[in-house]
């Protein structure tokens, strides 16, 4: 979720602020291919480069932080694609408001603008987009850990369905569902904090 998060919000901050620039291009064919590219052939990919033939990470396993960068990565990479996309569509609309206009107009930086006015009311549809993209890392947790042979709820969620183990499957069922409804609550409650206009009654 990190690497989704700072790679997605980067990349979509870049590309509106430099939109119809190369800036832009190259932010939105990395969005494009992370889209289209599924998770488990992107993780052989990695693997192929940064492990077998570069030799900087560890290919497969667990234990320590070297073994968990290609897999978040994988995972990561898909997620910020999509999340990059939405904040650069959100960044060009504050970009455009009135508000943004009149902190230009008191002599305020450019990052100071972007940054504490345009990209604070810019974020309100990413968080909702990133509490849905949660969900979507857990199911996509299955292949990757598959990919990098990693012990992890997806592999273990594959193991109980090969064992028949329907205990098990609830069990993790049970834990997935909890996790995702207290990251909705969680993005709901962060609303109240990124807009002062939204009251909960």
């Amino acid at each position: 979720m990190l690497v989704a998060v700072v790679f997605g919000v980067g990349l979509g901050i870049a590309s509106a602020v430099w939109r119809h620039t190369w800036v832009d291009s190259l932010s939105m064919s990395f969005a494009m291919l992370g889209i289209c590219v599924p998770s488990f052939w992107l993780g052989l990919v990695l693997i192929f480069v940064f492990s077998l033939r570069l030799g900087w990470v560890p290919a497969t396993g667990t234990g320590g932080i070297k073994r968990l960068i290609l897999p978040s990565l994988t995972l990561g990479l898909a997620s910020a694609a999509v999340i990059a996309r939405l904040v650069r569509s959100s960044m060009i609309e504050a970009l455009s408001q009135e508000y943004v206009v009149v902190a230009r107009a008191k002599g305020l930086s450019e990052m100071t603008v972007t940054l504490r006015h345009a990209l604070k009311n810019a974020l309100i549809p990413a968080v909702t987009l990133i509490g849905l993209q949660f969900g979507f890392l857990l199911a996509g947790a299955v292949v990757v850990e598959q990919v990098f042979s990693r012990q992890g709820i997806g592999r273990l969620a594959v193991t109980a369905i090969l064992a028949q183990d329907y205990t098990m499957v609830h069990g993790l069922v049970l834990f997935t569902a909890i996790i995702y409804v207290l990251v909705n609550l969680g993005v709901d409650i962060l609303y109240a904090f990124l807009d002062p206009r939204i009251h909960y009654g």
